[in-house]
């Protein structure tokens, strides 16, 4: 999957991921009445004006972009409907070409990491059948448990050719507490780093191993250092734009054969309409908004990038 994801990118010229985080303050009133005279102020109501949402804005991007990001919490707090209007999600963006990289975070061990790379990464038994039940390509991952929490990950992903991004510094103001601790004379995150490289060596492409890690964009100096430590391994970034990451901070999570990093954007491309810059659009031209925000994000990091 990962020589997809580097196809992709080529193809665009867009190292950046958009993130559908849809929260119902986004979704505009137009959409939300619709859903509610259907099905109610349900669960299913609101998973309804969740869907709805997503599928016009990726059908107004998916030309421009190499891959999605949903963060299945956004889903998870509407139930079972929501969890559907993951799944609908998933598929709907590989139908499109997308590649599809399941934000959910897990980190356990044993048969319970099994199961949860199962459900997002590989194929349950059920009866004399295989089947798929989430189906992303890739899924982020919590390292804190160690490798005993990674490798159920590791074996799904080799069988079905699919991903990983590991966990090593992320974007957030409090990941410090823990993540820049002192450990043996290094920060903890350049060491989980280097078990991120470790691990990518057992599970690589052709030039980029399957095994990734996320590295937020509002720390551009430790990117630079960890870009270094794992040099095989794509970094996933969030953190632009919204939180604060700026592209010209961003050259260094790069290789320099110009690929090795991918760039999240969550609300500031779903939400676009919101924002001053795009009030030009109104909320019926919602995804018309998230369309000129991916293009003005992606001369922005292309610009940058250029500039190097």
């Amino acid at each position: 999957m990962i020589q997809k994801l580097i196809t992709n990118i080529r193809k665009t010229n867009a190292p950046i991921v958009v993130g559908l985080d849809p929260m119902m303050g986004f979704i505009p009133e137009h959409i939300t009445k619709k859903a509610f005279a259907e099905f109610g102020e349900t669960l299913e109501g609101a998973a309804e004006a969740v869907w709805q949402y997503n599928k016009a804005i990726v059908d107004e991007i998916y030309d421009l972009i190499p891959a999605v990001k949903p963060q299945i919490a956004m889903y998870e707090q509407f139930g079972i409907p929501g969890l559907m209007t993951f799944k609908k999600t998933v598929d709907y963006c590989k139908e499109k070409g997308l590649v599809v990289i399941g934000d959910v975070k897990r980190g356990d061990i044993g048969s319970t990491s099994a199961a949860y790379a199962t459900a997002h990464l590989g194929k349950v038994k059920v009866g004399a059948n295989l089947l798929t039940p989430f189906g992303e390509d890739f899924a982020t991952v919590n390292p804190y448990l160690g490798t005993d929490g990674i490798k159920p990950f590791i074996d799904v992903c080799k069988e079905e050719k699919k991903g990983l991004f590991i966990l090593v510094k992320t974007s957030n103001p409090s990941s410090g507490e823990f993540q820049d601790r002192i450990v043996d004379g290094k920060p903890l995150y350049e060491l989980v780093g280097e078990k991120v490289a470790e691990w990518a060596q057992s599970c690589m492409g052709e030039d980029y191993s399957y095994i990734g890690a996320v590295v937020g964009a509002t720390y551009p100096e430790m990117g630079k250092v960890l870009r270094k430590i794992m040099p095989k391994s794509f970094i996933l970034v969030p953190g632009y734009g919204a939180q604060g990451g700026k592209a010209a901070d961003l050259v260094h999570y790069f290789n320099e054969d110009g690929l090795g990093a991918i760039v999240n954007s969550s609300r500031g491309i779903i939400a676009a309409y919101k924002q001053e810059k795009y009030a030009s659009f109104s909320a019926v031209d919602f995804a018309k908004a998230s369309r000129q925000a991916v293009i003005d994000m992606i001369e922005d990091i292309g610009s940058a990038l250029g500039n190097r």
